[in-house]
């Protein structure tokens, strides 16, 4: 995924072990990683500071389970693209907060590998460039941006 752009990417996660493979993973498909936020103020602030492309957001941080307040803000008020990165898939509201989609945990590095590719293709081109990867579930709303129709919402 070499790009002259390469894309920004926010962690929101409180785990501090799962924040550094995500960062690892980050690096390795030629994304950066522009910070790491452990609770929804960090998390707001950082973002509205360094206006990442991507957030990979966990619902549940170190505050409570504010990821989903935070998805909101990034969606609507930062002008980024969230990323849910959950156990807590049921926890999200049809509407997703806003966010592109979901990985649910427990995920492989292979498969956040692929999303972020496929999420990259995404952003730059405003297009799928087809079906997700295996792991990832796009919001509705994003799916129906991105061409890709008939995407259920997995259980």
């Amino acid at each position: 995924m070499a790009s002259c752009n390469p894309l920004n990417v926010l962690i929101v996660e409180d785990e501090v072990l799962l924040a550094a493979e995500l960062g690892f993973l980050i690096g390795e498909v030629g994304c950066v990683e522009v910070g790491h936020a452990m609770t929804s103020q960090e998390a707001v602030a950082m973002a509205r500071e360094l206006r990442p492309d991507l957030a990979l957001v966990d619902v549940h941080l170190s505050d409570g389970p504010t990821g989903i307040d935070v998805a909101r803000c990034i969606a609507h008020d930062c002008g980024g693209v969230a990323l849910f990165m959950t156990a807590n898939v049921r926890r999200l509201p049809d509407d997703f907060a806003g966010a592109c989609g979901v990985i649910g945990k427990p995920y492989s590095e292979h498969g956040v590998k692929m999303a972020l590719v496929y999420l990259d293709a995404c952003l730059r081109e405003g297009r799928a460039p087809g079906m997700p990867p295996a792991g990832l579930q796009l919001a509705p709303a994003w799916a129906e941006r991105w061409g890709v129709h008939d995407m259920p919402r997995s259980a």
